[in-house]
């Protein structure tokens, strides 16, 4: 099964603990707001990704498997 990730920009206010958790998948754009930079998430960055969510202070980060 493939992991997919998005992030709710309304939400988001650029603390960038997903981008330190893994910079393979999330970046900040020019608006200080994070970014998923793939299509799917390869399966060695699944945990990075989990942790991430689960970091994430305003809750913006969400996973579908």
């Amino acid at each position: 099964m493939q992991m997919k990730v998005k992030v709710d920009k309304e939400l988001c206010t650029g603390d960038s603990i997903c981008v330190d958790l893994c910079p393979e998948v999330f970046e900040m754009n020019d608006d200080d707001q994070a970014e998923v930079i793939v299509d799917v998430v390869p399966e060695e960055f699944e945990d990075a990704v989990r942790e991430a969510a689960e970091s994430c202070p305003e809750g913006c980060i969400y996973i579908e498997e």
